[in-house]
């Protein structure tokens, strides 16, 4: 191996050519990126997606805000989608506090005080009801965009 009096250092590249550590490091990381995943199958199937200019430039953005390629942001974006399009924690909790709201709410608007104890109960009952209730708010609106459609 030779040494320089910079920084860098070069080895014999297969061709010949020397190479730097930078260049090795890449050609490393590209290869490293070219070899299958141990444990995942094979992938051999490919989809073809075309986005406007800004659309393409807005998730180059977010890949590189990932520390990732388009490529690889894009297909773990679209397959989280679809494998738990129902696990939105924040509409999850939207929907438990219009519950909660409701709830408390409703016996105010008609003048009765609201005892502490049947708060607490309120929110019992919305903890154990947010799941369904934002299922079933997803499902109507499934079904109010198909009919749209």
């Amino acid at each position: 191996m030779e040494t320089c009096s910079t920084a860098k250092t070069y080895e014999p590249h297969v061709s010949g050519r020397k190479q730097s550590v930078s260049g090795r490091k890449r050609q490393s990381d590209f290869q490293d990126r070219l070899k299958q995943k141990i444990g995942r199958a094979s992938r051999v199937r490919s989809v073809a997606i075309r986005f406007t200019v800004a659309e393409a430039e807005e998730l180059e953005g977010a890949a590189r805000a990932a520390g990732t390629t388009l490529r690889e942001w894009g297909r773990d974006a679209l397959l989280q989608t679809c494998r738990d399009p129902q696990d939105d924690a924040l509409f999850t909790e939207m929907i438990a506090t219009r519950l909660l709201l409701v709830n408390l709410i409703k016996p105010m608007l008609l003048g009765k005080p609201v005892p502490e104890n049947w708060i607490t109960e309120a929110m019992n009952g919305v903890r154990a009801a947010k799941h369904k209730a934002a299922a079933d708010l997803r499902k109507e609106y499934a079904a109010r965009d198909q009919k749209e459609s």
